[in-house]
């Protein structure tokens, strides 16, 4: 491929013979240009359009100062080509030299003098549209949105090809009053040219910038031919999506894309709308095609292996991510989610490698965590503990949150190996309060309820905040019916910290329910359980419930707890014990 920057100097400037150098004849020649470079944010939108260039006469000092240009740009002295053309383009003030500078500067991303070469050609040559817009696409990426709308007005005048979609998606950033003058400008020309689809288009997007979603809908829809072009349509179903007509909006990229089948952005917005409305199937067949013509788009095909890995198309998802790792292998996103792919069609050794191939900081942890589970799941705990041992001593700075994964893992089937680990842990991190926490929950796993309180009590000294350690210890005292002031203060001092939190709301309930008070213990746990239908939440509302007499909605609540939480035997327990009284 060859090189953007060389290519400008592939195309002559001046057609110089040896004569034309030794006498310094007028040297003339047509050349065309670079396009205009796109904003940044949505580059894809604005295209400038090509122009030629006329040469005047020039002395010998000045072609050979346009020779050496040249050839400094031909053999990569970039800075002393656009040196000379911006020393010649001020002194000779030709518009050709001057256009020529300002393309230089641009493919070398001068911003500046492109900028000024751009005002300097306006100057030089002021009936040339192709000279006023070069200026207002350059005022609008410098921030000056005024005098970009003042030139690109001048190109209207002059029937020249307008860019006011550049314009007003340069003006996104741009503060209030700046973005209000502009809008009243685009709407003022709006009424004076009622047939210019750019205009409209302009005026549609800064009415959205402006959060005036409904007009900017409106005036789109007012004018439809307007709206029909691929930018304007895509900002109209942004518009129809964001008001929550989504099939609309996917209805118009659909017939957008019969009339513009090969647009990649109007079929990448398609089929992100069809993600977001969980049409998977749809969407794939969208990024597909993306793909076809865009074999090694990373983002592209990323997409694509997560469509597929999100509908459990595991085949299709792991040879789209393994096509990504061959184009980069660093990418750790992609790995960690063929393990994820792997794991589906049944290959745990190679969803393991995949996982254990992520070191970067992306999904590093993550991918830890899906070791652990794995090896636990087939009771590989040896191999676990070697493992994650091994990634604690590569990385020091990961070893705290790389004990916690593993001893979460070792909770539910290997509680006292996980205790092991989590002693081991406080030996170097003594009084990490989520280690702490976490030794207080296996404590009560094992059996050990001085230990919890210990653990628990430590926190609390250290942090008296704590809301979690302030409501698991006065948990666990109403529900040992111990303590029960001292459970209820710790409680209502957590429930002050954290109001919202469900957890904290069912044990004021359930402390109350120790002291006695059953209405208000109803009124507690009947909030936690709407906020958070928990079974462990429902054991408690249908005994408090029970002990009040309605034995037939505590049936009901426990029997809607267990339809989703089958496997509980909190409630099974509680019923029995209830029943037999």
């Amino acid at each position: 491929m060859s090189h953007p920057i060389k290519a400008v100097f592939q195309r002559p400037l001046l057609s110089l013979g040896l004569g034309l150098i030794l006498t310094g004849c007028a040297a003339t020649s047509t050349s065309p240009t670079a396009p205009e470079p796109a904003p940044a944010t949505q580059a894809e939108e604005v295209e400038a359009p090509e122009a030629s260039v006329v040469y005047g006469n020039f002395r010998k000092d000045t072609l050979y100062d346009l020779l050496t240009a040249e050839i400094a740009g031909q053999r990569n002295r970039y800075d002393v080509a656009l040196g000379n053309y911006l020393l010649q383009a001020e002194q000779t003030r030709d518009p050709g030299v001057v256009e020529r500078a300002m393309r230089v500067a641009e493919f070398l991303g001068a911003q500046r003098p492109a900028l000024d070469m751009a005002i300097l050609w306006t100057e030089v040559d002021p009936q040339n549209a192709d000279a006023f817009r070069s200026a207002a696409l350059h005022l609008a990426r410098a921030g000056q949105h005024e005098e970009a709308m003042q030139a690109m007005q001048k190109v209207l005048a002059m029937q020249g090809e307008t860019h006011f979609d550049f314009l007003a998606l340069a003006a996104a950033q741009s503060d209030g009053e700046t973005h209000k003058a502009l809008l009243h400008s685009v709407e003022r020309l709006v009424a004076e040219n009622p047939e210019n689809a750019q205009l409209i288009f302009a005026n549609a997007l800064l009415l959205q910038q402006d959060e005036r979603e409904d007009e900017a809908l409106a005036l789109l829809e007012a004018n439809p031919e307007a709206a029909s072009a691929p930018p304007a349509l895509m900002l109209h179903s942004r518009l129809l999506a964001a008001e929550g007509k989504s099939d609309d909006a996917i209805s118009l990229l659909q017939e957008g894309l019969r009339q513009s089948p090969d647009d990649s952005r109007m079929r990448l917005l398609l089929a992100r709308l069809l993600v977001s409305e969980g049409e998977l199937d749809a969407a794939g067949a969208q990024f597909t095609l993306l793909t076809q013509h865009n074999p090694d788009d990373l983002d592209l095909l990323l997409s694509l292996a997560l469509i597929n890995l999100e509908g459990e198309q595991f085949e299709a998802a792991a040879q789209h991510f393994e096509r990504l790792l061959e184009i980069d292998p660093e990418n750790a996103t992609a790995r960690y989610h063929l393990g994820i792919a792997y794991q589906g069609l049944d290959r745990p050794d190679d969803a393991l490698r995949a996982w254990q191939g992520v070191q970067g900081e992306s999904e590093f942890l993550t991918s830890r965590l899906r070791i652990s589970q794995l090896l636990t799941e087939q009771g590989r705990t040896e191999e676990l503990g070697k493992t994650l041992e091994a990634d604690r001593a590569a990385r020091p700075d990961l070893a705290l949150q790389l004990y916690l994964i593993e001893i979460e893992a070792l909770a539910p089937s290997e509680p006292a190996l996980a205790m092991q680990r989590v002693n081991q842990a406080l030996q170097q991190y003594e009084f990490d309060s989520s280690l702490l926490y976490t030794r207080a929950m296996l404590a009560e796993k094992l059996g050990q309820p001085d230990q919890l309180e210990v653990d628990l009590r430590t926190i609390i000294e250290r942090e008296p905040d704590n809301a979690m350690a302030l409501n698991a210890l006065g948990y666990t005292l109403a529900d040992r019916n111990e303590r029960l002031d001292e459970a209820l203060q710790m409680i209502e001092q957590a429930a002050r910290l954290n109001p919202d939190d469900p957890a904290i709301t069912d044990s004021l309930g359930w402390v109350h329910y120790r002291l006695g008070n059953l209405e208000l213990a109803e009124s507690y746990l009947r909030k936690a359980y709407t906020a958070y239908p928990d079974a462990e939440v429902a054991a408690h509302l249908g005994e408090v419930l029970w002990a009040q007499g309605k034995q037939r909605e505590a049936r009901k609540i426990w029997d809607e707890a267990l339809k989703t939480d089958p496997e509980n035997d909190l409630i099974p327990s509680i019923r029995q014990r209830l029943e037999s009284n």
